[in-house]
């Protein structure tokens, strides 16, 4: 499930080039306290890990760029996707209650909430395009067993096979079973050096690639791949995408 929501301002909204972070604090501030607190600190644990179950799109709307910012002129819009009809549903109301908002210190005005209608996936392959640059890496030891972190290309055989094991264990935690995935597969239609973004989050550099992918998959895992977004740092903005080229009769209310 998820929601597309817009916004208003009466001035130009200016937020750096890198604003995930901005962006993941927005959402959090505004879900209950509750919900809020369970996610930020806890989340839905997989063998020790946290995962938060949710991803968002890059704001979309015209910009142009000054020095390290984005000037955006309203109104502007994002995703945001979610298994958990809960955290969607919290994020809605506490939109719709409140009216005003600050981003950034920009004041914005709720414009609309709109539920997306959703893909029952009645093919096993589609092109998508990329709402949020897809990252994939692996934490490794360099010298002096300094821990080093790798990201991976599409090009790599890796960036599919730990996509996979991202998504299993996604999926886990969705239908509380285990699953064996064979035959998923994602390829590159249109990658490029220009596709690469790399992204300040909070200090940390994170890597991702922008741009269309051919996806292969059974029903159920495409579903989970379109809800919780693909690859790794979901929650930080990374990973959501949309479908291309399907028809009316492929989507549901």
């Amino acid at each position: 499930m998820r929601l597309n929501i817009t916004f208003f301002s009466e001035k130009e909204i200016i937020l750096p080039i890198s604003y995930n972070y901005i962006l993941q604090s927005f959402i959090y501030r505004n879900l209950n306290t509750f919900l809020s607190n369970f996610l930020h600190k806890d989340g839905y644990i997989y063998e020790k890990r946290s995962f938060k179950l949710f991803t968002f799109s890059r704001i979309n709307g015209k910009f142009r760029k000054e020095q390290e910012n984005f000037i955006f002129s309203p109104p502007i819009s994002f995703i945001l996707s979610s298994p958990k009809e809960e955290i969607l549903e919290c994020f809605a109301e506490t939109l719709v209650k409140k009216n005003i908002f600050i981003l950034n210190n920009n004041f914005i005005y709720i414009e609309g909430v709109e539920v997306q209608f959703y893909p029952n996936f009645s093919k096993k392959e589609y092109e998508i395009k990329m709402l949020s640059p897809v990252t994939v890496y692996s934490t490794l030891k360099g010298e002096n067993n300094k821990k080093k972190t790798y990201y991976y290309s599409p090009a790599e055989k890796e960036f599919q096979s730990l996509i996979v094991e991202n998504l299993k264990k996604k999926y886990f935690l969705i239908y509380q079973e285990e699953t064996e995935i064979n035959n998923f597969e994602i390829t590159p239609i249109d990658i490029n050096t220009s596709n690469l973004k790399i992204i300040n989050y909070k200090g940390t550099i994170i890597k991702g690639w922008m741009g269309k992918f051919k996806i292969k998959g059974e029903g159920e895992i495409l579903k989970v791949a379109y809800d919780c977004g693909i690859g790794s740092k979901n929650p930080q903005g990374f990973g959501c995408f949309e479908l291309l080229l399907f028809s009316e009769k492929e989507v549901r209310g």
